[in-house]
Parts: structure tokens; sequence; C-alpha cells
């Protein structure tokens, strides 16, 4: 097939598994990464740790803001780092994590955390949008939509944009930038200028209340581990970087960015309207049809572009569970499975308990990865790891590396939840897989000198 022949067959549906994407279709810029990022922040989901850091903290406006950006942008250079081999060799993440612990530990472990991670973002996205129009329906034309027919709806929309694959979210996201920019500044224009508030603009950016550091640093963690679990799916959309450096500047850039656009905003709602949603807070301080207008499409787009991203990248994970799916049909049933998830609101009221949860398994296995990737493997994936996973006698199981995530899972759970059990977590598990892998490398030097001697011997 063609060169043209084989980019015209991927605009309409990347069929692009496990295998490698070819090198002709590997154009995407870092400004194109940087674009798609931020289209992705500014979100529901990344709304709710800057908001609680507020609301259940006791943080205010400039340390909500500082502490989920710090814990944030600490994951978000991992997540660039490890999108690396999808730069490289045109694979995917969980196949990629494979020459990491092993074939069946990717298969059966982390490729399974990664998809219910991956679901469960795509739910609260969804829920979060369905808030938005069904309270704006509701003020604007008095009309009550059942709310599991918006959240239905809306999943299946954005499942059935995910299957299209990466060139429909280069596209959209280009398409989306120009009026998620116009909502937000919508947003903070009625912030700046509302005299409905207690609380004037000036007064909340300049508060620095009373400070907590354990509170600090507990947001901060919560933080990482939103999204430090994006190291086991970045790789996922840099498979169509032009090169390694598009790829880890564009996502690290367009991330840090993208988010402290949507801590700003979250913040501020939290702080001056005690409400975790700017989009929905927001247009209660105005009666303009235009602006409510601007902001309810802004809010859509931006849940559009995130969880075309999760029910990508989680497709993914499925299809490295179970290859016989191929693309598509793990695309269809990511997304069934999570248009189920989108029908249950508790997901994002108790959010802080399903993040921690996810943060059990999340965190160690991220330490994991992130160590081997970086220090063992010296942030290159070889052919010969390749080939570990691909030619008999086949990579299985790192027994050291499930060893170092038990424990982290164990630390996790053990650490009171106002010492960081994130961060500590992570530092727990990685300390202890470098220690196995330097006692393993000198048991192995220790062995082959015996061997050695004894040969001499003879």
């Amino acid at each position: 097939m063609s060169v043209a022949a084989t980019k015209k067959k991927q605009e309409l549906i990347e069929r692009f598994g496990l295998d490698p994407v070819p090198k002709e279709l590997r154009t995407s810029k870092w400004l194109d990464y940087t674009f798609i990022q931020i289209a992705f922040s500014v979100n529901a989901g990344n709304f709710l740790v800057p908001a609680m850091a507020v609301l259940e903290g006791g943080l205010s406006f400039k340390y909500a803001v500082l502490s989920t950006v710090l814990g944030a942008s600490l994951a978000f250079f991992f997540v660039a780092w490890l999108s690396l081999p999808g730069a490289t060799h045109g694979i995917p993440s969980q196949y990629a994590i494979r020459s990491i612990i092993g074939v069946k530990g990717a298969r059966f472990v982390a490729s399974p955390i990664r998809t219910i991670t991956s679901m469960y973002w795509f739910a609260v996205q969804t829920i979060g949008g369905t808030y938005v129009i069904s309270e704006l329906s509701n003020r604007l034309f008095n009309v009550k939509i059942p709310f599991l027919l918006i959240s239905l709806t809306l999943a299946a929309i954005m499942t059935l944009l995910a299957l299209i694959g990466f060139d429909a979210i280069k596209k959209a996201t280009k398409f989306f930038i120009p009026v998620l920019f116009l909502g937000q500044g919508s947003i903070i224009y009625l912030y700046i200028t509302t005299d409905q508030l207690e609380k004037t603009f000036l007064s909340v950016v300049t508060d620095t209340g009373s400070f907590s550091l354990l509170n600090f640093l507990f947001f901060a963690s919560l933080a990482f581990i939103q999204y430090v679990s994006g190291v086991s799916s970045s790789a996922d959309i840099a498979r169509y970087a032009q090169s390694k450096r598009h790829s880890f500047y564009g996502l690290l850039c367009g991330n840090i960015i993208g988010f402290t656009m949507a801590a700003l905003l979250a913040a501020y709602s939290a702080s001056a309207m005690n409400h975790i949603n700017p989009f929905v807070s927001a247009t209660t301080l105005s009666n303009s049809y235009v602006l409510i207008a601007i902001i309810t499409i802004s809010a859509l787009f931006s849940m559009v572009s995130i969880n075309m991203s999760n029910a990508y990248t989680g497709s993914f994970s499925l299809l490295n569970s179970i290859p016989s799916l191929g693309r598509i049909r793990s695309a269809l049933i990511f997304g069934g499975i999570a248009i189920i998830i989108s029908s249950f609101p508790t997901i994002v009221t108790e959010a802080k308990q399903y993040i921690s949860l996810l943060g059990a398994f999340v965190i160690p296995l991220s330490a994991v990865i992130i160590t081997d990737f970086m220090i063992v493997k010296r942030s290159e994936i070889s052919m010969k790891d390749l080939e570990k996973i691909m030619t008999p006698p086949i990579f299985q199981f790192n027994k050291s590396a499930f060893l170092a995530i038990i424990v982290g899972i164990i630390s996790y759970v053990a650490i009171d939840e106002h010492y960081s059990p994130g961060f500590s977590s992570f530092l727990i598990s990685t300390i202890l897989y470098m220690g196995m892998i330097k006692v393993d490398y000198w048991l192995r030097i220790r062995k082959n000198k015996n061997v050695a001697k004894q040969g001499l011997s003879l």
C-alpha cells in the first residue's frame, strides 16, 4: 500500500493496535502536542483536586494553586519522559511496559490498572459535563433533562470519536482551542467584574489565609497521584511524534500550562463561591445568554477533548490485556463499560476516596515503571528489550518489580493521609526496587566470577 493510501485509510479509522506506527505517519510536532494537552486540561476532572484543596483542605487560593501545580508538574515531567518509547519505536505504552515488568505482568496487572483508571476519569468527565448541561438547560429553558439520558448520550458520542483515533483527536483539539480560550476568558471576565459576591476578585487572589504544611503536601500528593498514572499511557499519543524531543516538550509544556489554567479557575471558584466547577459557578453571575452559551460550549468541548484521550489510551490498555480483540473491538468494549460507569454520579461526589484508592495501585506501579525506564534502561527501550518480549524464552514477570509494588501498596495504605502517602509510597517503591536491582546485579557479577574461577581450576 502506498504512503498516500496509508494516510488516507488512517484518517478514517485508526487500525494500528500493538503494531508500530509507520515512520511516514510520525509527523506531529511539539506545538501539536502542546495544544492537544492544553485542550485536554481545563475540565471537570482537573477541577477536583484544586477545588478540594480549598474546600476540604482549608488552603487559600494561592496556596491551593501552588500546591496542586507543584504536585502535578512533577507527575507531568515523568509522564512526558515516559512518552519516549512511543516516539522512538511507534509502540503504545502498555506494550513498552512489557519490557519493564514482563509480558504477563503488563497484560494482567499494569494494563487492567490503567484501563480502570481511564474508565474512572472518563466517567468523572462525563458526569461533570452532564451536570453543566442539566444545570444550564434548566436555567435557560426551564427544561429538566433526565441525568441518565444526558450522561449516556455524551459517553456514547465521545466513545465513537475516540474510535476514529489520534487523527480525530489532533483535528478536534485544533478546532476546540479557540472556543476553549474564549470560554475561559469569559469565566475570568465574570469573576473580575461581578458585584454579586461578598469577596472581591482582588481579596481572593491576595488572601494568604491560614497555612498548613501537612495539607499543602497532602494536596500536592493528591495531584501527583492523579496525573502520574499517565506514565502508563503517554506513549500512546507520542507514537505519532516527529521525534523524542517533540513528544517530551510538547506533553510537558501543554500539561503544565493547561493544568495551571484549570487550577486557577477551580481554586478561585472554590474560594469565592464555594463551588467546585467554574463552568457552573461563573454562569450564575450573568444573565447574558451569549456569555452563558460560550461558557457552556467551552465546557462541553473540554469534556469531549479529555474523554477522547481517556477512551483512546484506555482501549490500548485493554488491547494489551486481550490482544485478540484488535483495536476497534477493544475501543468499543472500553466505551461500553465506561458508558455504564458514567451513570453513577457518586464517583464524583466521593472523588477524594476514589482517587486515593486508585493511588494505592497506581503510585507503586508508576514508581517501578519510572525507575526502571529512567535509571535501569537509561531512558531507552532497546531492540534487545523488545526482542526479549517477542521471542522465546519470553520475559514473563519481573519479580523484583512486583515485590516493590506490593510493599508500595502496603505502605500507601498504612501511612496516614496527612503525611502524603502518595509521595511516601512512591519513594519507598523506588528505593526498594533500586536496592533489589543493585543486589541482583551484584549477585550476577559474583556468580560469573565464581564460574570463571571454576573454569580456570579445571
